[in-house]
């Protein structure tokens, strides 16, 4: 009975029109279809929902929170640094307004408004990652910071989703300021420069609260290809395309507000400085290592400590007085320098120390770190010859009693001796280091030590067998018994001597001297000795005369340490 009746059914239907049947159940399909998106959708949302919600916010990699220790010289210009890692943290407040505007100009210019994501850019590397194509980038500055700081860089599609679900967190979670904070300090501007920091002094030698409107936008231009861009300056080709995506970072921020019409058409292509470094910047490690290990025994701290600790090292050097000696040296009328064919290596070593105070402000130890990172003016044992022969009439105090016991004192040694004679009888123990800072607190300020050494007798029977002029007269003018006034100002000195004699000198010495600088310029010579790794003295070249070549090359250095005064 009820097979009949079916089968009287179907053929009712059948007689149906098709058009008829499909009007009668579409609306029911609807119905099914937005039953089944709408779970869909409900259940991805749950989905969504409980991901974010087990999704934590991960801490730092610790190579991006790792900061390097940076010197700067007595003007706070930069020397170098050590560490794993050139980065040093600044707080947003020390980053200038346009410069924060120039990134996000550069790199999310909806950054202040948006939800940390970008579902446009999301769309984009999902379609890729699935399809098999070419990664995608677009993300937003907080996906960045997250990809850079927080995750691995890993490219896929899960890492990808992680990604976006810890931006909105973050986003929901800390300020636009702190998100903007830790991407401008962990971003990578090429030249090893991690951080804006760094990448202002690796590219223009500046702080970046010094940076101006035009190398702020070519920093943040920078960040889109920083392998590429970090020849700007050295590269023609690299410059050229630099300064067309930094006009459109400019004409960004002009139409934003971020800068008036007027600073745009001031701006102009900023000088970088050249990359890779000059010879000049290898020969500054000598500076850095002495002042390291200063740093690190002042801080009671490892020197690995000191590199990872993200201090600024405030030295004594006078950079530009360094770096012109270094040319002036290079110039020096002994030949050439490094090794002859008979193995004989020649070295200059150069000293000048404040008297009365010991800062140092020049300390030249060799020609080329990388070659030679043993520093001459401070480790170089030279023979003596008759370079302490001024002080054989006089009674000496510690630590000035150890230069008569050895024939081979050290640059720096020799020079501090003359420098307590210019200060009128104060030693003064020779500092590289003013001060130390950290995150702007100050962890250490120097404090010179000195001693009174010699009387004023002692420093004018000195200072006589120094000085030709005083040495003809020293046998008839009496020594006077009564103190020289100190406040009285030392006169320029000038003092050469050595070791060995006519064509076997082996060293020279030529000591330049006032009551505000002492400098001594150290030449000699050295061979291999029958001993593996040990060195024996060996004599200078006599053409033109060693003895000529110093004291040219210390009146030249004298000349430039004391122009300015």
């Amino acid at each position: 009975m009820k097979h009949r009746i079916r089968t009287r059914a179907r053929a009712q239907l059948r007689r149906i029109p098709l058009r008829l049947r499909l009007r009668r159940t579409r609306g029911r399909l609807l119905r099914r279809l937005l039953i089944a998106v709408l779970l869909l959708i409900t259940a991805l949302c749950t989905a969504a929902v409980v991901a974010y919600r087990l999704t934590d916010i991960p801490e730092p990699h610790p190579e991006t929170v790792t900061q390097s220790t940076v010197f700067v010289d007595d003007k706070g210009s930069y020397l170098g640094r050590r560490g794993p890692v050139d980065r040093q943290e600044v707080p947003l407040s020390q980053v200038p307004r346009y410069v924060q505007d120039a990134v996000i100009a550069a790199e999310n210019r909806s950054f202040r408004t948006d939800d940390g994501v970008s579902p446009r850019a999301i769309t984009r590397a999902v379609l890729a990652s699935l399809t098999g194509g070419e990664h995608q980038g677009g993300s937003t500055i907080t996906q960045q910071y997250v990809k850079n700081a927080l995750l691995s860089p890993e490219q896929s599609l899960s890492r990808k989703a992680r990604e976006a679900l810890i931006a909105i967190k973050l986003d929901r979670t800390r300020s636009k300021d702190d998100i903007l904070a830790g991407y401008l300090n962990t971003v990578y501007f090429g030249r090893g420069s991690a951080g804006i920091q760094a990448a202002a002094r690796n590219y223009f030698g500046v702080d970046t609260r010094n940076l101006t409107v035009s190398q702020g936008a070519a920093l943040a231009a920078i960040v889109n290809i920083p392998s590429y861009y970090e020849k700007a300056g050295s590269d023609p080709k690299v410059t050229a395309t630099l300064k067309a995506r930094w006009a459109w970072v400019l004409d960004a921020m002009a139409t934003s507000g971020a800068i008036t019409p007027k600073q745009r058409a001031d701006a102009t292509f900023p000088a970088f400085r050249f990359y890779p470094p000059g010879t000049t910047e290898g020969q500054r490690q000598y500076m850095i290592d002495v002042a390291a290990q200063e740093a690190a025994d002042r801080l009671g701290i490892t020197e690995d400590q000191l590199a990872r600790g993200g201090y600024t090292v405030h030295t004594t050097f006078d950079l530009a007085l360094q770096d012109a000696t270094t040319e002036a040296v290079k110039n020096l009328k002994t030949g050439k320098t490094g090794k002859d064919a008979k193995g004989t290596t020649l070295h200059t070593a150069v000293v000048a120390i404040k008297p009365g105070d010991g800062a140092v402000r020049l300390l030249y130890g060799g020609s080329d770190y990388a070659r030679q990172p043993f520093n001459d003016a401070v480790g170089g044992a030279v023979e003596a010859g008759t370079a302490l022969d001024p002080f054989g009439k006089v009674l000496l105090g510690a630590p000035l009693t150890d230069l008569r016991k050895t024939a081979a004192p050290t640059p720096l040694k020799l020079a501090s001796a003359y420098a307590t004679v210019a200060a009128n009888g104060v030693y003064a123990t020779p500092y590289t280091i003013t001060k130390i800072t950290r995150d702007g607190r100050r962890m250490y300020t120097a404090h010179p030590s000195t001693r009174h050494l010699l009387d004023e007798r002692d420093v004018f029977t000195v200072t006589a067998q120094m000085s030709k002029t005083f040495q003809a007269a020293v046998p008839s003018t009496p020594i006077p018994s009564t103190p020289v006034p100190r406040k009285i100002p030392t006169p320029q000195i000038s003092f050469t001597a050595g070791a060995g004699g006519g064509i076997t000198r082996r060293t020279i010495w030529s000591t330049t001297q006032d009551s505000q600088l002492t400098l001594t310029v150290a030449l000699f010579a050295d061979r291999p000795g029958k001993k593996k790794n040990t060195t024996v003295p060996a004599q200078l070249p006599n053409n033109p005369p060693p003895t000529e070549s110093a004291e040219e090359t210390a009146a030249q250095i004298w000349q430039l340490a004391t122009a300015g005064r």
